[in-house]
């Protein structure tokens, strides 16, 4: 039996206004080709690099996030390789000396130890037009900051390798140092994968004997990160079972058969001929740099788990999707913000509103989880684009909450809400929704559904239950869901009990 061994390297693209070592714009979106460029990051002779000081700020800041260690010592070494890519024949990258070491990452219950966390400037763009014999290069992207996460060969599944990936991407997304968006190339992932038999012996005895490592270049998706592990593991195996031996080398994915395919034979440090970058000073760092850093750190998605689950009382599931939209969190927050104002201005008592106001909690839940999430899809919630201001979202739910509004209006509101951006009692007034509370206006409305079904009325004097939740649903939908619901359901069993 086999076990897998899987790390990650991690490069994502710091979203910094200029570039590493010049002062082009840092877009690697731009659809112009060779736009933002310049001599230094294209490498002509002669040009000198300038640290951008904000990409190193954000690397430390990550690496504090992440629980590592940051040395009061760095500095950028060059990567020696040629490829059509890499403009200068080299890359200024780091390697002995990073600018975070020895951190850690939680999955769950397992801690994933991360080896490094490093900076380097990206490659330009290969462009290969399909059926050509040529390939174009694209150098906007060239000299882009690129911060490198290095993992420890801790995780053992494709599965846990794609939520570590989730994982640390709401990280990044927290900190605010890169949009880490896997579809522009923003995060990319490459797998280191090997199989080793299973040991009685300790775990770090097994890490030192680990089987042939594979490493599986350029992974831009969650799927393609699941998908390409577990066919490598796959293909592994099969190797080893026949009795041969696994090569190290390169693989690419192919997303449309699903299968690695072999690029190059893995190159080692040795090849790589680092030295120290002779045009760039070394780093030093004091420790108040560092707890200036550290301040700017807000609260992260574990915290926020901890604390929306101990403050509001919400399900895992819940959590999860006000973690996952941290827009749509913050949002949640402003309204229950001004919930808890309301009800500590109410004249009731303290205890009471307590209780009060976790049904706040659970209407506010449910429609920003569900139906708001519904008509929002996946669009990034911003107060600014946003069409509903927390303030008029809190009156929706009060709206609910006091009875004004049955769910079925509820439902109406909130969409015209969404559309217009007016507030809930204008719309209200406006398209004549509010809740009948009239008994005898009900009554009326009752004898008519009565008289239209007789059959449900024998089912509910036969004593199915079911029978008067459908007369109730008639009458809702006679009166467009303005009946008052428990005014209705009472008079309705009065009248039902006169007809026995």
């Amino acid at each position: 039996m086999y076990q897998s061994v899987i790390g990650l390297e991690i490069h994502i693209e710091l979203n910094t206004k200029s570039k590493m070592f010049c002062s082009c714009r840092n877009d690697s979106l731009e659809r112009h080709p060779n736009i933002n460029i310049c001599p230094i990051c294209l490498g002509h002779p002669g040009t000198l690099p300038v640290i951008n000081k904000e990409a190193v700020r954000k690397v430390i800041k990550t690496g504090l996030a992440l629980n590592c260690q940051i040395p009061e010592y760095s500095q950028f070494n060059r990567k020696n390789y040629f490829y059509p890519d890499l403009p200068k024949g080299y890359q200024i990258s780091q390697y002995d000396l990073p600018l975070c070491k020895g951190g850690f990452l939680m999955v769950g219950e397992k801690k994933i130890r991360i080896k490094r966390v490093h900076l380097e400037e990206d490659t330009a763009k290969l462009i290969h037009p399909p059926g050509r014999n040529f390939s174009l290069v694209d150098f906007n992207r060239a000299g882009i900051p690129l911060m490198e996460l290095v993992t420890e060969p801790d995780i053992s599944s494709a599965q846990e390798a794609k939520k570590f990936t989730q994982e640390l991407r709401l990280i990044l997304r927290y900190l605010d140092v890169s949009e880490a968006d896997m579809e522009k190339g923003q995060l990319r992932i490459e797998a280191n994968v090997s199989l080793q038999r299973k040991s009685r012996k300790s775990k770090v005895e097994s890490r030192n004997k680990l089987g042939t490592k594979v490493e599986i270049k350029n992974l831009n998706s969650l799927r393609a990160v699941e998908k390409a592990i577990e066919y490598e593991i796959k293909r592994q195996k099969e190797i080893l079972k026949e009795g041969k031996k696994v090569i190290q080398e390169t693989r690419g994915w192919d997303d449309v058969k699903e299968i690695t395919v072999s690029q190059r034979e893995k190159e080692q440090a040795q090849d790589y001929r680092y030295f120290p970058e002779p045009d760039l000073p070394a780093l030093q760092f004091s420790p108040k740099e560092i707890e200036e850093i550290k301040a700017g750190i807000p609260e992260l998605p574990y915290q926020k788990r901890e604390r929306f689950k101990k403050e509001y009382g919400l399900e895992e599931k819940e959590i999860e999707v006000f973690i996952k939209w941290k827009e749509l969190g913050e949002y949640f927050e402003k309204v229950l913000s001004e919930l808890r104002n309301w009800i500590k201005e109410s004249e009731q008592k303290p205890e009471v509103s307590e209780k009060e106001f976790k049904k706040l909690v659970n209407f506010s839940k449910n429609y920003l989880a569900v139906e708001l999430l519904g008509l929002l899809g996946e669009i990034k919630v911003d107060d600014k684009k946003f069409p509903i201001t927390p303030e008029n979202f809190a009156e929706f739910i009060k709206l609910l909450y006091k009875g004004e509004i049955s769910s079925k209006i509820a439902k109406a509101v909130l969409k015209e809400m969404f559309n217009r951006g007016a507030d809930p009692s204008h719309i209200i007034a406006q398209k004549g929704l509010s809740l009948i509370s009239d008994e005898k206006t009900i009554e009326k409305t009752i004898k008519k559904i009565i008289k239209k079904n007789q059959k449900a009325v024998e089912d509910f004097q036969k004593g199915k239950a079911k029978a008067l939740q459908f007369l109730i649903g008639q009458v809702m939908r006679e009166t467009r869901g303005r009946a008052h619901p428990e005014i209705t359901r009472e008079v309705l069993t009065k009248i039902l009990a006169q007809l026995k």
